[in-house]
């Protein structure tokens, strides 16, 4: 009789394990589908871990975190001691004509957006979020002048809601350089 009834309690256990399961899931479903609306999970996430914008960054005096969910481009000596992950040229256009570049290629980029614009400086910052859950990141844009008709950039990108970004940062940044560097190189064409 005792063993009979042990079985009878785990399976309840475990159908209730299963039940919990399954609401979860479709809880998540439901934020996941409201995505920015009230109550969706963008909301969650703000909630969770504050404003999905990072702010700005001073990239003479960045330090990347400890945790691998960031991305660091910048021109030889200018991140400061920060190592980076990518070398960003010096360009042939001047550096309003490369923010606009900056800002064309963002713009082609799915759920980006840009989100502050520095308006004495040329430095932007972007939000872009993730396809499936949204959880967000911020691009920082340094434009930086290099002589007449010539300019270069300091990018950084970092996940706000992530232990591993698992390389997207990285990715996103050598996508953004490459479609940049393409749309210089069609300019000069011309």
């Amino acid at each position: 009789m005792g063993k009979g009834k042990g079985k009878g309690k785990r399976g309840l256990a475990l159908g209730l394990a299963l039940g919990l399961g399954l609401a979860g899931c479709a809880g998540l479903t439901v934020l996941v589908v409201r995505g920015d609306e009230p109550g969706g999970i963008e909301e969650v996430w703000m909630h969770l871990f504050g404003a999905p914008d990072l702010g700005p960054v001073d990239f003479q005096t960045l330090a990347r975190t400890r945790l691998p969910v960031d991305a660091l481009a910048c021109p030889p000596g200018h991140c400061g001691r920060a190592a980076a992950d990518l070398a960003v040229p010096v360009l042939p256009v001047p550096g309003a004509r490369l923010r606009a570049i900056v800002a064309e290629v963002a713009a082609e980029s799915p759920r980006t957006a840009l989100v502050f614009s520095a308006r004495w400086s040329e430095e932007d910052r972007y939000l872009a979020r993730s396809a499936l859950l949204r959880r967000p990141d911020t691009i920082n844009i340094a434009i930086l002048g290099a002589g007449e008709g010539r300019s270069t950039l300091a990018l950084y990108s970092r996940s706000q809601v992530a232990l591993a970004d698992f390389g997207s940062n990285r990715a996103r940044l050598a996508r953004w350089l490459a479609r940049i560097g393409e749309k210089v190189r069609d300019e000069a064409g011309r």
